[in-house]
């Protein structure tokens, strides 16, 4: 038997009083509707019966605090927090019903099946605009609502690829491991999953002054190109494709990972003045005045050469001890940590970046803070629900419908 989560109760959040019906599944779309929830929004998601969001069968599955085993994921985890999870199957007559009366009542629905899916069971916008004229109805695709490629599928390596940024990364060519290469971070789902709440954000922010509900079209591939940014916006100004670069910069010398005696360490130049301080943090004030390096254009050219210089000071020195020299010396720079030193770090450490929420199951159950931070309504972070854990509490509560009635749905497979 689950326990139910319990309701928002932080009335002074930013979005208390908002209802969204959430049909989103893996990343992109619930990393959004997480964000509402966060914010106060009361977040009812709709799952498979017995099934769920695909998140919750991703391993590992997480141990209780004695050591036994649960069927929680860090995926489902990582996007799902303070939801409230009703299961519904609204590929039955029933179950649709249940799901356009549930969207009467709600503010935002928000979606991410390919494109037609929903229209065939009669919950695109159009049908839920005609019961509920002011609903922000938010569509997340690969590619978009309309075009030749519209029906595929989109996964956020693949929009890697097909945007260009999958090029922009990896070892230059003519050295050993030469390649494009993904980010293991879904960069591409999570600036979605970003899109997706400023639009949802900005079409309630319209809808309070007009009255007016409207469709948001949210596309992995329109995010994708346009975080591009100044590389798309190069070729396009010039014609040029930039190369990849590894770690290092198509604009700026020195930037790489520099070896240090105990790691590697991020050194980032952005103009001559930083150049300046890190000649000076290195005791290496003499290539201020080497023709070579006057200017970051001269650099550029010598990158190879300058790198190796650099690297031949900075072997010597222990990470830690450089990194806070450049850092508090005005020069970005910053260590190579893996996930474990990240959470470690103390700047990390001091945001509060590694938070705590109370669980039936896990107890304080570590999760990672939102990026939200208000300093009149503080987001509310709550602990991911348990599958169905709450769908005759809100059946109950926004429908009126009896424990008989709900019993009887489950009898049938609906919920």
């Amino acid at each position: 038997m689950t326990t139910a989560t319990p309701k928002p109760a932080a009335p002074s959040q930013i979005l208390s009083g908002i209802k969204v019906l959430d049909l989103t599944r893996v990343l992109a779309g619930p990393w959004c509707t997480q964000a509402l929830a966060d914010m106060g929004a009361e977040v009812y998601k709709i799952e498979r019966p017995g099934v769920g969001d695909e998140m919750r069968h991703s391993p590992p599955f997480i141990k209780d605090p004695e050591g036994r085993p649960t069927r929680d994921t860090p995926s489902y985890i990582s996007v799902n927090r303070g939801k409230r999870s009703l299961t519904l199957d609204f590929t039955k007559p029933t179950g649709r019903q249940i799901l356009l009366d549930l969207a009467a009542r709600c503010d935002v629905f928000a979606e991410n099946f390919k494109v037609g899916d929903l229209q065939r069971h009669g919950l695109d916008y159009e049908s839920i605009r005609a019961i509920n004229p002011g609903i922000v109805y938010c569509s997340i695709t690969g590619y978009g609502q309309d075009g030749p490629l519209a029906s595929w599928p989109g996964y956020d390596p693949v929009l890697q690829a097909v945007s260009g940024i999958m090029s922009t990364c990896g070892v230059p060519e003519g050295r050993p491991g030469a390649g494009p290469m993904r980010s293991m971070v879904p960069l591409v789902d999570v600036m979605t999953g970003m899109v997706s709440t400023a639009s949802i954000l900005a079409a309630l922010f319209h809808r309070q002054r007009t009255g007016e509900g409207q469709h948001l079209d949210v596309a992995l591939l329109d995010v994708a190109v346009a975080a591009t940014t100044h590389l798309g916006q190069n070729y396009l100004s010039t014609g040029r494709v930039p190369s990849r670069a590894g770690n290092g910069s198509l604009l700026f010398a020195p930037s790489n990972c520099y070896r240090c005696a105990d790691g590697l360490l991020l050194i980032q130049i952005g103009n001559d003045a930083q150049w300046a301080r890190l000649c000076k943090a290195l005791d290496r004030e003499a290539w201020l005045s080497e023709p070579r390096y006057q200017s970051n254009a001269a650099r550029m050219q010598q990158v190879g050469e300058l790198d190796r210089e650099i690297e031949a000071v900075t072997s010597t020195l222990r990470r830690g001890d450089l990194a806070r020299a450049l850092g508090e010396a005005g020069v970005p720079c910053g260590p190579v940590n893996s996930i474990a030193e990240a959470f470690d770090h103390e700047q990390v450490k001091h945001r509060g970046l590694r938070a705590e929420v109370p669980h039936a199951v896990h107890g304080a159950l570590p999760v990672i803070r939102s990026p939200f931070r208000f300093s009149g309504t503080p987001v509310a972070l709550r602990a991911p629900p348990p599958l169905g854990a709450d769908t005759e509490a809100v059946l109950a509560d926004e429908l009126g419908l009896s424990t008989e009635r709900i019993a009887a749905l489950r009898c049938e497979g609906v919920v």
